[in-house]
């Protein structure tokens, strides 16, 4: 089978591999229908704080069609059609019963999705069923943002606490950060200010349900924030979606005492400042999103066509030139690059 490999700060290239069998009882083998690239594969693409060894597979984010499973696995079939969430999760130990699948006791992490087919464990409790139908294009895009960008959007928004009528910020715009946007809206923000600088970017944070724009950073980005506020006190609740120092900064510094700062995106190098958030009363809460927990109260939402979060995908390629879907994201070319790889 066709699989994407990384080889390399800035080379993904597509070689063939045996396609995987299953390896345990637990277990099932996904034809991958949809893929793509997130926003962190561009840590180890960029060659930065990476450990990936060269030659390994990558991909953790994807849809598609069981072919065959563990004689274990009790609530999936072959020919069912799947989520693939990007943490492996039993769904039985403590932390995944308490909505903390990225936590789970006995799972790990998914990593094999730009590929034709692909293996995972713990299939039970990490596969989401979505039911039959004769899906559209654009419907495709949006299930597959709940394996991740939407599920990590939503899990920004819920860990900041929003609430009806509130004025919050979203620190980046990227897939994550946009898809923020849109979480914020359903759970009743009345202000939504989107920190970005990219046209692109804006045009589809207003078309999500931002209300404001702020495209300066630093300093003169907090200030431009806070005045939009009332009595300039800054937001209630802040989405942090990027990961490095000065985007977490930022957060804390436009949060408004009492506030709660949302932290999805996977920290490098980044400094907490805590005398300051303490003495500021300003909370923070993230880390992985548990997004296998969170898709049965989006996929209504994306089936209804309440939520388009598929409209981050502004670049499409197929498994082939998958090296192209890296490059247009890493050259701010595309906000989010789908691989179409099979049809359902």
């Amino acid at each position: 089978m066709k699989a994407a490999i990384y080889r390399g700060k800035g080379q993904i290239v597509v070689e063939e591999r045996d396609k995987p069998a299953v390896q345990d009882a637990t277990g099932a083998v996904i034809r991958v229908v949809r893929a793509c690239v997130c926003g962190s594969d561009l840590w180890f693409y960029r060659g930065i704080d990476s450990d990936r060894e060269p030659g390994s597979q990558v991909g953790h984010e994807g849809i598609g069609v069981i072919e065959e499973v563990g004689s274990n696995v009790k609530n999936l079939q072959p020919g069912d059609f799947v989520i693939i969430p990007f943490g492996l999760s039993d769904g039985t130990c403590a932390n995944c019963r308490a909505g903390r699948q990225t936590n789970c006791l006995h799972g790990g992490w998914y990593g094999t999705g730009q590929a034709e087919y692909s293996y995972v464990p713990l299939a039970d409790g990490s596969l989401y069923k979505i039911p039959a139908g004769d899906y559209t294009d654009d419907q495709l895009k949006s299930l597959l943002t709940l394996s991740d960008v939407m599920g990590t959007g939503y899990h920004a928004v819920k860990m900041a606490q929003v609430k009806t009528g509130q004025t919050v910020a979203v620190v980046g715009d990227g897939a994550v950060g946009l898809c923020a946007v849109i979480a914020a809206k359903m759970l009743g923000a009345e202000r939504i200010i989107l920190m970005s600088r990219h046209e692109d970017r804006q045009a589809l944070g207003r078309e999500f349900g931002a209300t404001d724009i702020v495209a300066e950073r630093g300093a003169e980005g907090e200030a431009k924030v806070k005045a939009l506020c009332e009595e300039g006190v800054g937001v209630d609740a802040v989405m942090e979606c990027v990961g490095n120092d000065a985007s977490m900064q930022t957060a804390f510094n436009i949060a408004r005492p009492g506030a709660i700062v949302g932290t999805v995106g996977v920290p490098h190098d980044v400094h907490v400042p805590f005398a300051k958030i303490f003495f500021a009363s300003v909370g923070v809460h993230g880390g992985p999103a548990p997004t296998r927990a969170y898709v049965p109260e989006l996929l209504d939402a994306v089936l209804s066509g309440a939520i388009n979060p598929g409209r981050v995908f502004t670049y499409e390629t197929d498994l082939d030139h998958v090296a192209e879907a890296y490059a247009k994201m890493d050259q701010r070319q595309a906000i989010k690059s789908l691989i179409k790889v099979s049809e359902v």
